[in-house]
């Protein structure tokens, strides 16, 4: 039975609806692809980037975080500069307040010749030459001449043995120190500096740890005392 022209515009109206649907379930598939294959790489790129600005800002903060330790341990250290030069100076102002005091001895001459007269003699028992030269300040030479004479009969009974003694009368001590003397071998090699200041360092040396554990307290840093 042949087809009308009816027949075939219809048959011909249905594979094209047939071929339109078909292509627009692929269009559609197409399209839910392309979409899922791009939120794939949308979510990939995202999370690239998202590690990346994390790894730039934990750099970032890392790089602050050492900064500030940097800074801090820089602020430390120059506040524990500070403190220590503030030490040093009460010390430095504490020796020179003794050193002032020192200077008031040598006003008294009753205290000052008593304590010239222990100086010498321990010069003397220092070097055990039997000849030395002493060296003072000009204004001392009579109370040193004294002391002498007094101290030679000492030395002589103690050590069983002579002592020449010169006071040297071309070089002084400056008249500006506290006071004492400089004691010598008969060569001039060999020096026992008994000068007031000479003693004041001697003393505060040594006693240095007992001054700072006294203005300052006992450092729990250290380890030894000694």
């Amino acid at each position: 039975m042949a087809l009308t022209d009816a027949d075939v515009q219809k048959q011909i109206k249905h594979m094209m609806a047939f071929i339109e649907q078909e292509a627009s379930e692929k269009v559609e598939e197409i399209d839910a692809k392309a979409e899922e294959e791009f939120n794939i790489e949308k979510g990939r790129l995202v999370q690239t980037q998202r590690v990346k600005i994390m790894e730039y800002y934990e750099k970032k903060e890392k790089h602050i975080e050492q900064h500030k330790k940097i800074q801090m341990s820089n602020l430390m250290n120059q506040a524990r500069l500070k403190v220590l030069k503030a030490r040093d100076d009460m010390i430095t102002d504490l020796v020179n307040e003794a050193r002032q005091r020192l200077a008031e001895i040598a006003k008294d001459p009753a205290r000052y010749s008593t304590l010239l007269e222990g100086l010498i003699l321990q010069g003397f028992y220092q070097l055990l030459e039997p000849k030395v030269t002493i060296r003072c300040r000009q204004q001392d030479v009579e109370m040193v001449q004294a002391a002498v004479t007094k101290n030679i009969p000492i030395y002589r009974e103690a050590v069983k043995s002579n002592i020449d003694v010169r006071i040297d009368q071309e070089r002084f001590l400056p008249s500006e120190i506290c006071g004492g003397v400089e004691v010598y071998n008969d060569n001039g090699k060999i020096k026992v500096s008994n000068t007031l200041e000479r003693r004041l360092e001697l003393m505060a040396h040594q006693m240095m740890p007992e001054i700072r554990v006294k203005l300052f307290g006992a450092n729990p840093n250290r380890k030894f005392t000694d």
